[in-house]
């Protein structure tokens, strides 16, 4: 199975949905598949997770006037020391129904969320994100063929049932290929890269082991990832934040630059691309849209994320709005803020193995930066700091990027030799 060509012209991707009502009233949308409600200041968001991405979203909608309440079964975690929490396993029904109880309108911060809860979600509070979304988005295999009805490129693509039909298909594909697990998996987990037949085996058995269905991927020769936050609101307004360019170390993201440095067609074609799937998905909230600009001059997407995404964490001191307010703005049906980019910047992630020279970093005069960039820390209050672990990340704002990546070098945090 392969992707078609998007045939895409390059052109601004944001756009208003004509129309507007009372803050009390309500209004359908999407089809009159969901009732959109406006969450006015003053009401409570409940939060399916508790770690860094709902702590973000819970400081950037305490200043609009909303209270936050996470649901997590770590206590005193990232989101639930700055928010009410409800200390639970994702599972616990009777958490979820409490949560529905005490809160007006409920999202998540993760895709993985048992299916039973957030039925029970749905039927018993206002979930404007819905459970298609997660249902779409949580497997590898739904979320291709939704990328690919939106009229998106994606690498080609077979799904795996058995030994034998992996074998069949990477003598289709070629190699270096991966296998992936069609559900869960993140941060370069559930993936194993084939670089030649003899590999099949091996990757078969370790990916089959845990019992999820798989799918080989073509690798694509690209000549670097970027990724675009998408916002649409429940009244059906959409935007788009400049698309970041993406370094990984590991299978972890490991800085992301913006402006990206691809020619400025190729930006706008991802930023409508996105627009378009945002769309096509039917979402609300943030969708992050991950892509590879390949060697042949193609946008192929990689997978989606409904929500915050690290990518996009640029935006807190960046843009004139952060993807966490925009988030609730989406989610509350207030109107979308400014995508603007005010500065250039490159967001440097803080794992386990970095904190201790990051917090040596921040007590030092080095921490305010220099003429040319300028530091913004935000550590995330986790309790263990292990090594491949989000522990935080540094936003530097500052003229030209290439100031700032020599200042992350500089730093001796990040060691170079580490690059994947």
């Amino acid at each position: 199975m392969t992707g078609d060509a998007n045939g895409m012209a390059a052109g601004g991707a944001k756009q208003a949905a004509p129309g507007s009502g009372a803050p009390e009233a309500v209004q359908a949308t999407s089809g009159g598949k969901r009732e959109a409600r406006v969450i006015g200041p003053g009401k409570t968001i409940g939060v399916l997770g508790g770690g860094q991405l709902g702590r973000m979203m819970a400081l950037a909608g305490a200043p609009l006037g909303y209270r936050f309440m996470a649901l997590d079964p770590v206590a005193d975690g990232p989101c639930g020391q700055v928010s009410a929490q409800i200390v639970a396993a994702y599972s616990d029904q009777e958490a979820a129904a409490e949560l529905a109880a005490r809160t007006d309108v409920i999202t998540y911060e993760f895709e993985n969320v048992d299916a039973e809860v957030a039925a029970l979600l749905e039927e018993r509070s206002y979930v404007p994100q819905g459970s298609r979304l997660l249902y779409t988005t949580q497997h590898r295999l739904r979320e291709k063929a939704a990328l690919e009805a939106a009229g998106a490129t994606v690498a080609p693509y077979a799904a795996i049932t058995s030994e034998a039909e992996l074998d069949a298909a990477v003598a289709r594909l070629g190699t270096p290929c991966v296998l992936k697990t069609a559900t869960g998996g993140y941060d370069g987990k559930g993936q194993f890269v084939i670089r030649d037949r003899g590999e099949v085996a091996a990757a078969y058995a370790e990916l089959a082991e845990s019992g999820a269905e798989l799918v080989l991927e073509q690798f694509i020769a690209f000549e670097c990832e970027i990724s675009v936050i998408a916002a649409r609101s429940s009244m059906g307004e959409t935007s788009t934040f400049p698309p970041a360019e993406n370094i990984h170390r590991g299978g972890i993201l490991h800085a992301s630059i913006v402006p990206a440095r691809v020619p400025a067609g190729i930006l706008a074609e991802a930023e409508q691309l996105a627009a378009r799937i945002v769309e096509s998905f039917d979402a609300v909230g943030l969708l992050a849209v991950e892509m590879f600009y390949g060697k042949d001059g193609k946008l192929y997407v990689n997978e989606v994320a409904p929500r915050p995404h690290n990518s996009g964490h640029y935006t807190m001191e960046a843009c004139v709005t952060s993807q966490f307010e925009q988030h609730v703005r989406a989610i509350c049906g207030l109107p979308l803020g400014s995508p603007e980019l005010r500065t250039p910047v490159v967001m440097v992630n803080v794992l386990g193995e970095h904190l201790d020279g990051v917090n040596k970093l921040m007590l030092s005069p080095e921490s305010i930066g220099t003429d040319l960039v300028h530091p913004k820390f935000h550590l995330y209050g986790k309790a263990e700091g292990k090594t491949g672990r989000k522990m935080g990340h540094i936003n530097l704002l500052c003229g030209d990027p290439a100031d700032a990546l020599a200042w992350i070098d500089n730093a001796g945090i990040w060691p170079v030799e580490n690059d994947g």
